[in-house]
Parts: structure tokens; C-alpha cells; sequence
């Protein structure tokens, strides 16, 4: 009889065990979300390479808050911004923030949290330019990320100015455009474009409209993702709190409140 116990009490360690393995691995795969973003768009993603290679901004720091408070991890990993929402119908990815403007083209593909963040759309040039509004631009040639929001303005922007249209999969390769004359211009969002006029004297910047339909930043989750309610939810309770201020002061300072 005390073998027969023994037994069974070995078998239901291993059974226990094994579900314990179960378990953990399952919660494991469940804990850490990947967030797929385009690391060159400070200051909301950009690696600060002159402290490390980490990817960090204010998508990042978002991120990382929302999924504290559900009890997630957030591993962010660096893609091409045209192909985001790809990552995100092919299970690459469990959410995507990078800044990505809530469309109606895109809504068609992922779903949307809430806007967590409002901009408009900047022209930057060469100071030497002689471009002073949209009208300028006639018979240029203007650069856009491609995939952007900024690439769908400047298609608006062409039915009654004519200029050539030209995409970068990068913001840097835009502004090294237009620094070396290849465009006369970049369509660029202007909390971005802010951080390259202060680093470059030698470029200016206006401001165009931006329809407000189409504007702010959301954060892109897979169609009908469960990622969705539970994130809105955390980021309205950040909204209410404070935090988010704090988070959009730190990135993008005082005077963006």
C-alpha cells in the first residue's frame, strides 16, 4: 500500500508539475506584448545613440505606463513605419504606437485607441529657399515618409499646387534631402520637425492645416484585438490622472499644453 501511495503521490507532483510549466509559459507569452514602432521619429521613437541603443521617446515611455498599469511588458522592436500595420495583421506585433494618425483607410485594416496626442503637419526647407507658403512649392520637388499621413496632405495639397511627390522610408533621409537639394521641401509632422530646425540652423519650417478629422496620434492594435477596450481604458484613466500631461510635457515641453 505505501508503494502504491508513493506512486501516486509521484504522479500527481509530476501532473502538478507540468502544469505549473504550463502555466507560467502560457502567462509568459500573455505578460510581454511587442510593440512595433519606427525608431526615427524623435521625440516620440528614436535610439539616443549617444547613450545607448535602446530605443526611447514618448511612445515609448507611454507604452511601458499603459502596460504597468494592465500588467504587461512592452518589448519594442524597430520596423519600417510603412510597415506597421502589416506587422499587425501578420501577428508580428501586438500593438503599434509611432505617432500613426487614425484614417479612415486605416481603420479599414487595425483599430484605433483613442487619441492620445494632437499635431500639425510642418513645411521644412532650406532657409535660402525663397519658399514661404504651399504656393511656393509649384514645380518643386517634396518629400514624404512613405505610408505617412504626411504623404496623403501632400496629395491634397497637389490638386491646386503642382509639384512632384517623392517618398523615404526615414525622416532623417528627408531632411538630408532637402539639405542637399535633391527635394526643395519635406512634409514632416511638426513635433518632429521641430527637433531637426533646432539641429539644423541652416533649415525653416511653417505650419498647414491639418483637417481635424484626420488628426492626432492613436495606438494601432490587430482588428478586433481584446488589447483594444483594455488599453482606451487605461490610457482615458492617464488622461483623467495627470499622467499623460506629465509624460507630454516631459517629451515635448511646456508651451505643448
Amino acid at each position: 500500500m505505501k508503494k502504491i501511495a508513493s506512486a501516486i503521490i509521484a504522479s500527481l507532483l509530476v501532473i502538478s508539475a507540468l502544469a505549473a510549466c504550463d502555466k507560467d509559459e502560457s502567462a509568459a507569452d500573455k505578460k510581454t506584448l511587442v510593440m512595433a514602432t519606427s525608431a526615427d521619429y524623435p521625440p516620440f521613437e528614436y535610439v539616443d545613440t549617444a547613450n545607448s541603443d535602446e530605443i526611447v521617446g514618448f511612445d515609448v515611455d507611454l507604452a511601458k505606463a499603459l502596460g504597468k498599469k494592465l500588467g504587461y511588458k512592452i518589448k519594442v522592436e524597430d520596423k519600417d513605419f510603412s510597415g506597421l500595420i502589416t506587422a499587425l495583421k501578420t501577428k508580428q506585433a501586438d500593438l503599434v504606437l509611432a505617432g500613426m494618425t487614425p484614417t479612415p483607410k486605416r481603420k479599414k485594416n487595425v483599430d484605433f485607441s483613442d487619441v492620445y496626442y494632437k499635431a500639425n503637419d510642418m513645411i521644412v526647407t532650406k532657409k535660402d529657399s525663397n519658399i514661404k507658403s504651399v504656393e511656393d512649392l509649384k514645380g518643386g520637388k517634396i518629400g514624404v515618409q512613405l505610408g505617412s499621413i504626411q504623404e496623403d496632405a501632400a496629395k491634397e495639397l497637389q490638386k491646386n499646387t503642382a509639384f512632384d511627390i517623392e517618398t523615404r522610408n526615414r525622416i532623417p533621409e528627408l531632411v538630408q534631402d532637402v539639405q542637399n537639394g535633391r527635394f526643395q521641401a519635406a512634409i514632416i509632422e511638426d513635433t518632429v520637425a521641430q527637433g531637426f530646425l533646432k539641429k539644423h540652423q541652416e533649415l525653416q519650417g511653417f505650419n498647414i492645416k491639418t483637417s481635424d478629422d484626420e488628426a492626432g496620434s492613436a495606438i494601432a492594435f490587430p482588428k478586433n484585438s481584446d488589447l483594444t477596450p483594455k488599453f482606451n481604458k487605461a490610457l482615458n484613466e492617464m488622461k483623467d490622472s495627470g499622467e499623460l500631461d506629465k509624460l507630454i510635457i516631459k517629451w515635448f515641453g511646456a508651451d505643448s499644453k
